[in-house]
Formats: C-alpha cells, structure tokens, sequence
C-alpha cells in the first residue's frame, strides 16, 4: 500500500521551511470550507492556450515546428538529444488562494517520445509535476525532487504551498519530446488540474443519498495474489494497492491491454494485466507505483478511455458518478480498527468505490484482500468518508468511457 499521503494545507513545510516568502493574493483557506476547482482543456480546448512549436490537429496536440534541442540525461539510464515544441495554459484563478494542486493528462507518446508538465503561480518560478511516457522502452517516467523554495515544494505529484503562502491563479506548460531527427509524433489528448485550499477542521459526515443501493459491476482483482512478483517495479502485493486499482475500473469499461501487451508477464501469474499496469505506472524516482497522474494516464491508453486526477468534497459527490455509471477509485489512509469492514491499517492506500449498499454504506473493492474472491467489502460510510477527506483530501480517478457523460458539475467546479 506504497502511497504516501499529501499534507494540507502547508503543513508538509512548516518544520522544513521558513515562512514570509514571496507576498501572493489569494485568500487563506476558510475554517471549514472545502474549496476546490478543477479545469482541463480537451481536444480543440488546447487551442485556448499559447503553442511554440505545436499546434492542435485532429483534437489533439502535436509537435510541428520544434522550437530547439536539449541533451536529456535520464537519471535511470542514459543521455541522448530531444527536439522540443511547448503548449502553455491560459492563466486560471480559482477563486480562492490554492495551496495545493495536481496535475494530470491524456497522451500518447510513440517511439522515444515523451513530455514534461509544470506549473506555476503569480510570480513564482516553474515546478516540474512530471517526466512522463507511456512504456519504459525509450526512458524512464519519473517524477523530479529537490524543488523546494520559499513558495512551496512537488511532493510526488503535488504541488504544495509552503506553511502560510496562496497562490490567486495557476498556469501549466507541457513540452512534448521526441529523439532529435526523428518523426515520432508525441500527442496530448487532454490536461487539467485541480487546485484546492482545504481546511483542517474533521469534515461533517453526509447522508446518504440517491445512489444507495447502487453498485456497479466492477471486476475484483487482489494485489495481494502478485505479492514478490518483478521486485524492479515494487515486487507486487501491498506496493500495488494503485496499479490493482486502476486496471479494475479500466476492465470496468470492457477494455484494456492485449494478451500481446502483457505476453512478457510470466504465464503462471494469475492477471497478468495488473503486473503490465505496475509496470507502466512505476515513478522510477518514487519508486512506487502510486503516482496519482501517471495511473490516470495509464488508464487513458485504453478503448478510448478519459481520466483525470481531483478531488471531492464528500462521498455524496461521490454518489453522483455512481449513479452516471462511473466507478471511482479513491486514496486514504487510515489506522487499524478505524473503518468498520477494514481489519488494517495503512499509510496510503488506493481502493475503488464500486457503489453503495442500500443503507448508503459505500462498497468498495478493496484490491488488500488475499483473492479476487474476497475483493469486495461494504465499509462504514462516515468512518471512510472522514479518512479519505483528511489524509488525501478526497483524492480520486476519475476513469470514464466517450459514451458516458459525467454527471453535472457543482457551482465550484471539481469536474
């Protein structure tokens, strides 16, 4: 169950760091206010931003013109030199002063290809949120440290403010790379980002409401059963708690890798699509496979699939994509004994939220189980909705096919 668990609100820095940085607008975080907002650019919405060296095609961005050459060392492997051409994002005010923000992205990479996503605010220089391709066969995905300032820091995948400081808007780049000289042609679906500024107040407990009784025919598949299996992506079992998860809601949708795909998994390991997930969302610097965007990403290979990285308010949102549908695959972590219906306690986990019994407990498959048999549990509703909004912040994937429509965004948009 390798997921570390983002600190709110600054709190990661404030030993670390000191405070008074760079003066940003924004206001501080209300005392019980979950403000949270999410905004993407999908298809001919990436013409909204600013290109040098790419251009929107065939709903998707591409290199056309790159705009220069860089020598790339892969920390993992070896140098070689990338042509680049970059994409940045309209400026977005979220109405509020952020303190935190995930980033995540729809793309193909082909060949030797890949991209860079980063981030900044008013004023503040840009932080690398992640170094990304689809396979390992031409580099290594990663995200990138050591990039702590007096404004914030990139834990993993997450950018957090440092202990007092907001920032009143955001803007992305995403540069796209192939090998120098080649035609390998990387494209972006889709990216977005959800900014949040949440509070440190214990989250009122919400009713249930009109997905109770709801549950979706989610495939179960253990983690557990692939425990010691290819130690160079975390050797399976509690290390792949997220990768589990993200191939349940994938095979939810009726698609995912081929028999081909995955014909390099040894054949005695029994679902074998998850040890290809493993692999193919493994955060080489993380060393874990519990990277929130790149599991998203890994998702969107598939039959057409979305997917996106946010965060809700409570499970009644949560209800709202069960009853379009729309399994959820949600992070927490929690203590033994906390949750009725989980014997464990974890640091982080990833689970998917399947549905909810007719009393509004949520049903999860729970990939922490020794088969697949025994993947679905029925949880206390207050006891996980607590645990997930104060460990993660209500952190979700969000995985759907073209044909299903999310359900109707609230006022503030966190979808």
């Amino acid at each position: 169950m390798k997921r570390r668990t983002v600190l709110t609100g600054g709190a990661a820095l404030a030993a670390g760091l000191a405070s008074g940085g760079p003066a940003f607008a924004g206001s501080k975080p209300r005392s019980g206010t979950r403000d949270i907002a999410y905004q993407s650019w999908t298809g001919t919405e990436l013409g909204a931003g600013t290109t040098a060296g790419t251009a929107v095609e065939n709903g998707a961005l591409v290199l056309t013109e790159p705009i220069g050459t860089i020598d790339y060392t892969d920390p993992y492997g070896s140098t070689a030199g990338y042509e680049y051409g970059q994409w940045t994002s309209p400026s977005v005010d979220p109405g509020f002063g952020l303190t935190e923000l995930i980033s995540s992205w729809n793309a193909t990479t082909p060949g030797g290809s890949w991209l860079q996503v980063e981030m900044h605010g008013p004023n503040t220089g840009w932080y690398v949120l992640g170094r990304w391709c689809a396979d390992d066969t031409a580099l290594h995905r990663t995200s990138v440290g050591n990039q702590a300032d007096a404004t914030g820091t990139v834990q993993v995948d997450t950018f957090v403010a440092a202990s007092g400081v907001t920032l009143a808007s955001w803007q992305l780049r995403l540069t796209l790379y192939r090998p120098a000289g080649s035609t390998d042609a990387p494209a972006l679906r889709s990216i977005g980002a959800v900014a949040s500024a949440l509070p440190s107040s214990k989250p009122t407990a919400s009713a249930p409401g009109a997905a109770a009784g709801t549950v979706l025919d989610v495939p179960q598949y253990s983690q557990e059963i692939h425990s010691g299996q290819y130690p160079q992506w975390d050797g399976g079992g509690e290390a792949w708690c997220s990768p589990t998860s993200t191939s349940m809601v994938v095979a939810y949708w009726g698609t995912g890798p081929t028999a081909d795909d995955y014909a390099w998994v040894d054949p005695s390991y029994a679902d074998p699509w998850v040890d290809h997930a493993a692999r193919n969302v493994y955060d080489y610097r993380y060393t874990g496979c519990g990277n929130w965007p790149f599991n998203t990403a890994y998702a969107a290979r598939f039959g057409g699939l979305s997917g996106f990285v946010t965060r809700l308010r409570s499970l009644a949102e949560a209800e709202l994509f069960i009853q379009a549908g729309i399994p959820l695959v949600l992070s927490a972590s929690f203590k033994k004994g906390e949750i009725p219906g989980l014997d464990y306690g974890t640091n982080g986990h990833l689970m998917v939220l399947a549905g909810f019994a007719a009393d509004g407990s949520p049903v999860l498959n729970d990939p922490y189980s020794a088969d697949d048999a025994s993947v679905r549990k029925a949880v206390g509703r207050a006891e996980l909705e607590s645990a997930w909004l104060t460990s993660s912040g209500g952190t979700t994937y969000v995985v759907h096919d073209p044909g299903t429509p999310l359900p109707l965004p609230p006022g503030q948009p966190n979808w």
